[in-house]
């Protein structure tokens, strides 16, 4: 230990004699660690505000359906209707954390609006329940669903555009019933939408659940929404629920399962996060590596001297692996503290962004700091320069005694 703490205190001697290159290279790690945290953060909050836009309107965190919808429900809809369950409704409401449970009954077919006709998605919701699950859709004209289950709709954005509608006018439905055969109601639009993604925007509209039910001649639902009071909590709630669901009746799906775009995106950003981490760490190493490289050459006579007083190779070879580490802790310190300070002005500023692609709209960016984030940036810091500084203090460590003392003359 004593010999650990000498070495030390020669490793800051150094590194402080170098004021110049110690600060380039302090200030290289420093870079590095505030590029990967500002990067990180601002990847980390676009995915956490699209995974939570796409949860609170579309998906839920946990869906209830009948065994075999998520594989053929596509093609066979009215086939996996869940009927006479209340009981299970019942319980599944009355678990902890569940915030609310959202039956959705979904179909399509054609809306008409004079002589403008376009094919819809539609759902059938509960007005009361999407109130509380649905919070990440905006109503920009108009009003939402009424509680009292009223014959009027919601429409996507993107599909009153096409069909030339504007609120209060009167949109014919056409569609295939569950037994096959055709029906069609008429009811006004009392609200205009957007959500996360302007493709569903582009086809879809919202109904009370009775109305839409009358007009595919059906009861009941396809597809439970469970809103959770955490996104974490979702693989926990669904191992609970389990236990009370029958099994050969009902299958629970998490969210991560149908969000297909949210995923692909998301490993599409890590990998970028990944390269960005690579260059950072190939900076890091390089601008220690050349610290240390030429703090080697400067003192071949001094690395002499030490040898013929007794140090061992090890320990010389400590030395300089000490010096390296102290540049990438205390590089990789002053970044956190300035990524930090930059994160958190960033965020009450704000970053204006224009319409990302599947969005109409553009918003202010922000940077999210987590544990995670900072500590990998912390990690890279300190490994690369830990590696950085082995080959140096290799060649330093291997010197000949006699031609080091001799360089000295």
């Amino acid at each position: 230990m004593k010999f650990w703490l000498l070495d030390l205190r020669l490793a800051m001697r150094s590194v402080l004699r170098q004021g110049r290159r110690t600060m380039i290279a302090i200030g290289a790690v420093s870079f590095g660690v505030v590029a990967m945290i500002l990067s990180a953060g601002f990847i980390e909050w676009l995915m956490d505000g699209m995974r939570e836009s796409t949860i609170k309107s579309q998906l839920g965190h946990i869906q209830v359906v009948r065994p075999g919808y998520v594989e053929r429900g596509t093609s066979d809809p009215f086939g996996f209707m869940i009927e006479g369950e209340e009981a299970a409704r019942a319980a599944v409401q009355s678990s902890s954390g569940v915030k609310v449970i959202a039956p959705r009954l979904s179909f399509n077919g054609l809306a008409s609006k004079g002589e403008n006709t376009f094919a819809f998605l539609g759902q059938g919701v509960s007005p009361q329940a999407e109130a509380v699950l649905s919070s990440s859709i905006r109503i920009s004209r108009g009003r939402n669903l009424s509680a009292d289950g009223a014959n009027e709709m919601i429409m996507g954005r993107g599909l009153a555009i096409n069909l030339d509608a504007q609120v209060g006018d009167t949109i014919v439905l056409l569609t295939t019933t569950a037994g096959g055969s055709i029906n069609a109601v008429e009811a006004p639009i009392v609200g205009l939408f957007t959500s996360v993604s302007k493709e569903y925007d582009d086809s879809a509209l919202r109904m009370p659940i009775a109305l839409a039910q009358q007009l595919v001649k059906v009861s009941g639902a396809q597809q439970w929404l469970v809103l959770l009071e955490r996104t974490d909590d979702t693989d926990s709630k669904i191992k609970e629920l389990r236990k009370v669901l029958p099994a050969a009746k009902l299958e629970l799906v998490p969210w991560y399962q149908l969000a297909d775009f949210y995923n692909k995106t998301r490993d599409l950003f890590s990998s970028q996060i990944n390269v960005v981490r690579l260059i950072i760490l190939m900076i890091i190493v390089l601008s220690i590596s050349n610290t240390l490289s030429m703090s080697v050459m400067e003192r071949v006579s001094e690395i002499g001297t030490c040898m013929a007083l007794g140090l061992t190779r090890s320990r010389i070879l400590r030395i300089f692996v000490s010096e390296g580490l102290m540049l990438g802790v205390v590089g990789g310190g002053l970044g956190v503290v300035l990524g930090c300070l930059l994160a958190v002005g960033i965020s009450a500023v704000g970053i204006p962004l224009p319409p990302p692609p599947g969005m109409e709209e553009g918003f202010d960016g922000k940077i999210m700091l987590t544990f995670d984030i900072v500590a990998q940036a912390m990690l890279v810091a300190v490994v690369s320069s830990f590696v950085s500084s082995l080959y140096p203090a290799w060649r330093a460590s291997r010197m000949n005694i006699v031609d080091a003392l001799r360089q000295s003359r």
